[in-house]
């Protein structure tokens, strides 16, 4: 698949849709026209729609474009680097009407994944001779691993207290690592930006814009969603910053647009009570929110700092903001790991915000977005040793509640 296959025209501020920017350079810093230093709007990619075949979407169309994002590049922004076959996640009927769509099955273990193909693709464009991120968990690992394909550096400003199985798997990939404060990663990216020829593929601004690019890979969730289950009641997702939740927005919105869907799910986002910065602004009625964030362990999504792409989406779709505690969290990835899907704690929230808001009509997707091996915890638990007699044996299974 080339990156000629595109359909993208230009970029689109989410401030006014009125303004549009070629597509070229990638506005990393939001739209310039109608950003303040307050607010920062993000743009979005406009692609000739009326030039996609109908076949793209449909059942029919399954494999005749290759696999993971590669099928959908029509609708992407041009897939200049080389994938590692993202995308093209299971979605588990769990029962009741419930379906997880299992974003741990992509290359580096996240959604992330299909964000940074298209990112890391962006730098290509431009001619960059690296990538900086500003993450401690999912974007920086996947980020790492498509700039490791596409022949790139990375730097990855991480925060110095993130869990050493992610460390490992950063360098593992060849990125030069900086744990720093936190209050200090986005400066030095700024800095690292401008002095060196790095492309940032995380956000630059003060309340969170992110890459143009990068929800555009998003976007696939809700093509997959779709060619399998149809538009369903409701989609739950796991919210930090609103990126993913726009995205899975945004693809079913072009359903609708092209005409092969009649509506768009509902978009609930599922912040950490410890925060929710998304829902603070829209009870508000605020375009964006910042708000101090308590202590969790789902580090991957205790953002203080809402975005507006998330106010988009959820106002767009008729949707809710809902927050969830630590405990609600730790029940719903019980619950998964019943069902077999081992989940990060932060991916759980997306089930903790359907489990405590109610039943659907119809069916409800819940995006489960990355492995529990990227949880603070791991390695914190060792299984005692038993003695290796039938006895032994025994007893063990007898003070697990095992039937013998």
């Amino acid at each position: 698949m080339t990156a000629g296959d595109s359909l993208a025209t230009g970029q689109r501020s989410l401030g006014d849709k009125d303004i549009s920017y070629p597509l070229w350079p990638p506005l990393t810093n939001g739209c310039p026209r109608t950003s303040t230093d307050e607010v920062a709007y993000p743009v979005e990619v406009d692609y000739t729609y009326e030039r996609v075949n109908s076949d793209l979407l449909s059942h029919s169309g399954r494999g005749s474009r290759g696999s993971g994002l590669d099928r959908w590049a029509p609708l992407l922004p041009p897939l200049a680097a080389p994938g590692l076959g993202e995308g093209g996640t299971p979605l588990v009927d769990i029962g009741g009407g419930v379906f997880v769509k299992d974003e741990s099955r992509n290359p580096t273990w996240s959604h992330k994944d299909r964000l940074n193909r298209c990112t890391v693709s962006a730098a290509v464009g431009v001619g960059a001779q690296g990538v900086v991120v500003a993450s401690s968990g999912n974007h920086g690992a996947s980020a790492a691993a498509f700039a490791a394909r596409a022949g790139l550096r990375c730097v990855v400003l991480a925060s110095d207290g993130m869990p050493p199985a992610v460390d490992t798997f950063l360098n593992a990939y060849g990125a030069t690592v900086l744990p720093v404060p936190e209050a200090a990663r986005w400066p030095l990216m700024r800095q690292l930006v401008e002095r060196f020829d790095l492309h940032p593929v995380s956000n630059l601004t003060v309340t969170h814009t992110g890459h143009p690019f990068g929800a555009e890979g998003y976007k696939t969730i809700a093509y997959e969603i779709f060619t399998e289950l149809g538009v369903p009641e409701a989609v739950f997702v796991p919210t930090g910053y609103g990126e993913l939740l726009f995205g899975v927005w945004k693809g079913f919105a072009e359903l609708k647009r092209l005409g092969l869907a009649q509506r768009t799910p509902r978009m609930f986002a599922c912040e950490p009570a410890a925060g929710g910065p998304l829902a603070a602004a829209l009870r508000a009625g605020r375009l964006t929110g910042r708000i101090p964030v308590g202590p969790t362990s789902a580090y991957a999504i205790d953002c203080s700092v809402a975005g507006h792409r998330g106010i988009v989406a959820v106002r767009e779709s008729g949707g809710e903001a809902l927050v969830v505690s630590d405990e609600e969290m730790r029940s719903a990835q019980s619950e998964l790991a019943g069902q077999g899907l081992w989940a990060e704690l932060s991916s759980a929230a997306g089930l903790a915000g359907l489990r405590g808001y109610g039943a659907f009509d119809g069916p409800v997707v819940c995006v489960s977005t990355s492995s529990g091996f990227k949880d603070l915890s791991v390695g914190s638990r060792k299984s005692e040793a038993v003695e290796p007699t039938w006895d032994g044996v025994l007893s063990r299974l007898r003070a697990t509640g095992f039937p013998t």
